[in-house]
């Protein structure tokens, strides 16, 4: 039976929520925040609450520590978040030990608990084991971890009178914070705004899309992307291969490629998900020209091949004009489109071109009424470059969590408050 509340609808007034955000910003050396989209994409939740009378008690991770560690110490972004909710934001020192402070919390006031990841029992895995450690002494400290698990999670819950999860970078993963601890809110576990946003972009894809369904899947590894690409055979109309990944399907379909990247044990993997498409009338689409380099730098020269006749000693870096082209037709005939991973070498400047039209694509399909789903740095990162986040249908937050949720998988931080 699903005992899921619903932000809108729950009564906060004089309740403590406490909420699970991905905080996880980056800092440079004088700990100032470089990009603060994470917190601001959690603003509207956490500013409900508030304005409803509730009383936030606020935990994150930062980086990944190996204990107590001030680099990743969380009090560095206490004046931004502060600054961002409008409201002073006070701080426990330590995630364990802040029952004082959380007793005390009045409506509208808010603590920012220190770094769940100084515990080895957020991730629930052990510490401090040498390299040498056996199979036995693997297993007992897994074990205690797991065993001392449950108190932290039963700690951290003691805070609060409700739970909300409004953190979908780390939703794929099954730690305490995030898909544990909402079984201590049988009838008062719900989704934040930015969740329930991401969990229905996602269904917008791959349970409720309007057809043609093209999916754009580009990066430089099929390993990396292999269960998505059959996990979406099944489902689309088109399948664009870009990026590093073509080259093996170019291969396995007797081309010859030059030295650009590919993955020989792959091969018989994509010539399954070549054979699969062709039974079921999926219109896979590789790359038909390249531009090649010979040596792996922004500054190398080109020259443009033929995908399939890349000669010996060049390496593929980008999408040529007329691939481009071709990609292009395909995204403006559809309905719903979903965008995973550039199509070059995104980083070097040179080798970004067909990505970035690949976002101007994407916003003139959206301007026409189609339905697009962004994900994955690159791809992310090439949206905004072009002053483009806000021209498509959505821009997902999560990397690793949106791929899994594509693999077809059921994610933990999800399922938790579903259950």
């Amino acid at each position: 039976m699903d005992m899921q509340q619903h932000i809108d609808s729950y009564d906060f007034a004089g309740k403590k929520a406490i909420v699970r955000v991905d905080f996880n910003v980056p800092l440079n050396e004088n700990f100032e925040i470089t990009d603060d989209t994470r917190i601001r994409a959690a603003l509207p939740t956490l500013k409900k609450v508030l304005q409803e009378g509730g009383a936030l008690i606020i935990m994150s991770h930062l980086g990944r520590p190996k204990g107590f560690d001030e680099k990743f110490s969380l009090k560095h972004i206490v004046n931004h978040v502060s600054e961002k909710l409008g409201v002073p934001v006070q701080f426990a020192e330590d995630c364990m030990k802040a029952d004082a402070q959380a007793a005390a919390l009045k409506p509208g006031e808010v603590l920012l608990l220190e770094n769940l990841r100084y515990y080895a029992e957020e991730e629930g895995k052990p510490r401090g084991l040498g390299a040498d450690a056996s199979d036995e002494e693997k297993a007992a400290a897994k074990k205690a971890v797991k065993e001392s698990q449950k108190e932290f999670v039963k700690h951290l819950a003691s805070y609060a009178d409700c739970y909300i999860n409004d953190a979908f970078g780390t939703a794929h993963r099954s730690h305490a914070s995030t898909a544990l601890i909402a079984s201590y809110f049988p009838d008062d576990k719900m989704f934040g705004y930015l969740m329930e946003g991401e969990i229905k972009a996602i269904d917008n894809v791959l349970k409720n899309a309007q057809h043609p369904l093209t999916a754009i899947i580009g990066g430089s590894k099929v390993s990396s992307k292999l269960a998505v690409l059959k996990n979406l055979v099944g489902k689309v109309d088109n399948l664009i291969i870009g990026g590093g990944m073509g080259y093996t399907f170019i291969k396995a379909q007797g081309g010859e490629i030059g030295c650009s990247l590919h993955e020989d044990d792959l091969i018989p993997d994509a010539l399954e998900i070549l054979e699969e498409a062709k039974k079921k009338g999926v219109n896979i689409s590789l790359s038909v020209k390249t531009v090649a380099a010979q040596k792996f730098s922004n500054d190398a020269e080109t020259k443009e091949f033929d995908t399939h006749h890349i000669a010996e000693g060049w390496e593929g870096m980008d999408a040529a004009q007329e691939t481009i082209d071709n990609w292009k037709k395909i995204i403006m005939d559809s309905k719903t489109i979903l965008w995973n991973g550039p199509v070059g070498v995104f980083e070097f400047p040179n080798f970004a071109k067909g990505t970035l039209q690949i976002a101007e694509a994407l916003a003139q399909a959206t301007e026409k009424g189609a339905y697009t789903l962004v994900g994955g740095g690159d791809s992310v990162a090439a949206v905004t470059k072009m002053g483009y986040a806000n021209k498509v249908s959505y821009v997902s937050t999560g990397g690793g969590a949106m791929l899994e949720a594509i693999e077809g998988k059921t994610l933990p931080g999800i399922a938790a408050i579903q259950e």
